[in-house]
């Protein structure tokens, strides 16, 4: 058994011992505590990610906030918060988030506001999606007033079996604004 020398009162000391017997000095650093199991077994995950955000307010939020990940101390999931909010959720005027809430307008996996586009966009005004909802809506499945669908529930719908005349006039009203928007005709 090797001995090594106490740096508080040079005595001689096993090198296993955590602290010396003659002076009670610290020799190692504690062991870590063992991680914490969930009842399910699994570790919790540690903290990573990213969280940004400006200075600027406006409201009390700042204009941008971008959050991704989770809080290294409380090992909860960010939650972005901002006029512009960018992460995994998000809450915002404009929101970009894999599920998130975006008053004006929400970009995302699963979105809700005023103007959604998204694979489940829960629109108010217009949804494009996978799953859309809106007074326009657009999407594989469709709820509103006016429906451009694969299928489709609504007032005025257009889709593969129905092709209401208000809904024709709607879309390609539509699409030739957006044409314009972008310079196309």
């Amino acid at each position: 058994m090797a001995l090594i020398v106490c740096p508080e009162c040079g005595r001689g000391v096993s090198e296993k011992a955590v602290t010396c017997p003659q002076c009670g000095y610290p020799l190692k650093e504690p062991a870590a505590p063992a991680p914490v199991v969930a009842a399910s077994g699994r570790r919790p995950k540690r903290g990573w990610g990213f969280e940004w955000r400006t200075k600027a307010e406006l409201l009390g939020l700042p204009l941008v906030h971008v959050a991704i990940g989770r809080d290294p101390q409380t090992l909860k999931l960010r939650v972005a918060k901002g006029i512009v909010a960018v992460g995994q959720f998000g809450f915002g005027f404009v929101t970009i988030a894999q599920i998130g809430v975006g008053l004006l307008f929400g970009f995302g996996q699963v979105v809700a506001g005023l103007a959604a586009v998204g694979q489940v966009a829960l629109g108010v005004s217009f949804g494009l999606g996978q799953f859309a909802t809106g007074t326009t809506a657009i999407g594989q499945l469709a709820i509103g007033t006016y429906v451009l669908a694969q299928a489709g529930v609504g007032r005025h719908v257009w889709s593969g079996t129905v092709r209401d005349p208000d809904a024709v006039e709607h879309f390609t009203a539509l699409w030739s604004a957006v044409k314009s928007l972008f310079g196309l005709g």
